[in-house]
């Protein structure tokens, strides 16, 4: 069962630490006195992503809303069953290889600094361990999205950082517990991996109802949860992907858990993160003890944060959907998401389905197409701004 008991917290929180933003659209002579950029928190083909991106998507925009009910209405006719989102899955289209050239990419041609690269994958170390077969690549960070079932709901952890020596065992024992969670056993995992000097423990985008629970228990729930285990996390999210509203309430809660406020660009796409740490440090362990032991952060939001939040996630959508014809096996999207069979394996869509798959991904696919003319993009970049959202 999903863990809801309290769990003696085992000491004080520590109340000092100090976030500082800056903002690169204004902000461009303060932040030449960093020399390190740090991207944290993107995904790679290595992830398995839920299907509930579809109607999530779908029930912001009337009329991709409007065809996918169709298609769902359809699926329940024939199937006698509403259609589970869940039963397949979708993995975004960058390597790990690719992914990494991307941060660097940004970092190096944007900003003029060093790059450090922590990679976090669902629940899956994989990348990590293909980058350190190449020479350059050989001290990349050992890092995870780890889900961690919390009563009606989950949260998810970045774990940065694990030691290469046993990262297998570490992946295998948050494996059992979130297909058994107990209290006890998450508080020692925590206390365990906090005693690690050199590991980070971010508390990711800790205020996204992303089980669509209600927001109000969702953050109810987070708040119990930072009281059980906060003394072993060392960080909130700043997620590049949710709203700015949504951000500055996270940052609050940070605040009055003592807790630093950390970057973490969520991307899955081919967009680079939208937000990053800045410091004067030369390596990741550096800049961890930084985070745990001075407890100061300095987030820095790029250009394409300001976007509307919701334009960007389309543009993600159409980043998993589009083809890449210099990717072989893996060029339409149908060849990256995958269901279960019969036999209890896994199988690509594309191996039973040609063109652009069942009908609701077809409808879907199509309106993505559509909406992705440079006059729809004008009108819904438009459209899609909240006054709310408006950055410093």
């Amino acid at each position: 069962m999903p863990i809801t008991e309290d769990v003696s917290t085992g000491g004080d929180i520590p109340t000092m630490s100090q976030t500082q933003y800056h903002y690169q659209w204004r902000d461009r002579i303060e932040v030449q006195r960093f020399r390190t950029a740090v991207s944290l928190h993107s995904h790679t083909l290595h992830s398995h992503e839920s299907l509930g991106f579809i109607p999530r998507f779908a029930q912001a925009m009337p009329l991709v809303r409007e065809a996918v009910h169709a298609q769902e209405r359809r699926y329940e006719r024939k199937n006698g069953r509403t259609l589970n989102y869940d039963s397949a899955y979708w993995t975004p289209p960058l390597s790990e290889r690719e992914a990494v050239h991307l941060e660097r990419s940004q970092i190096h041609n944007s900003l003029d600094m060093g790059a450090i690269v922590s990679l976090t994958d669902h629940d899956n170390i994989d990348a990590a361990s293909h980058l350190h077969m190449f020479e350059e690549h050989r001290n990349a960070p050992i890092s995870v999205e780890w889900t961690v079932p919390y009563g009606p709901t989950f949260f998810h952890l970045g774990i940065h950082n694990l030691p290469t020596g046993n990262s297998r065992a570490w992946m295998e024992r948050f494996a059992a517990f979130t297909a058994a969670p107990q209290p006890n056993e998450l508080r020692s995992i925590l206390a365990e991996l906090s005693a690690i000097r050199d590991v980070l423990i971010v508390f990711n985008h800790p205020l996204w109802d992303e089980k669509a629970i209600g927001a109000q228990l969702h953050r109810d729930l987070a708040t119990k949860f930072l009281n059980n285990y906060g003394p072993w996390l060392h960080a909130l999210e700043l997620n590049g992907m949710r709203p700015w509203s949504e951000n500055q309430a996270a940052a609050t809660v940070a605040h009055s858990f003592g807790l630093p406020f950390i970057s973490g660009g969520d991307r899955h796409g081919a967009e680079p993160n939208a937000v990053l740490n800045l410091t004067n440090c030369g390596s990741f362990p550096e800049f961890i003890d930084e985070i745990r032991r001075v407890r100061r952060s300095d987030i820095l939001l790029l250009s394409q944060y300001r976007e509307p939040h919701r334009l960007r996630y389309f543009e993600t959508i159409w980043d998993v959907m589009r083809d890449y014809p210099e990717n072989p096996g893996r060029v339409r999207w149908t060849d990256r998401f995958y269901f279960r069979t019969a036999a209890g394996t896994d199988a690509k869509l594309s191996s039973v389905w040609k063109g652009d798959g069942p009908g609701i991904c077809s409808a879907f696919l199509s309106l993505v197409r559509l909406m992705r003319s440079p006059q729809m993009k004008s009108t819904m970049r438009y459209a899609m701004r909240d006054k709310s959202e408006v950055l410093p």
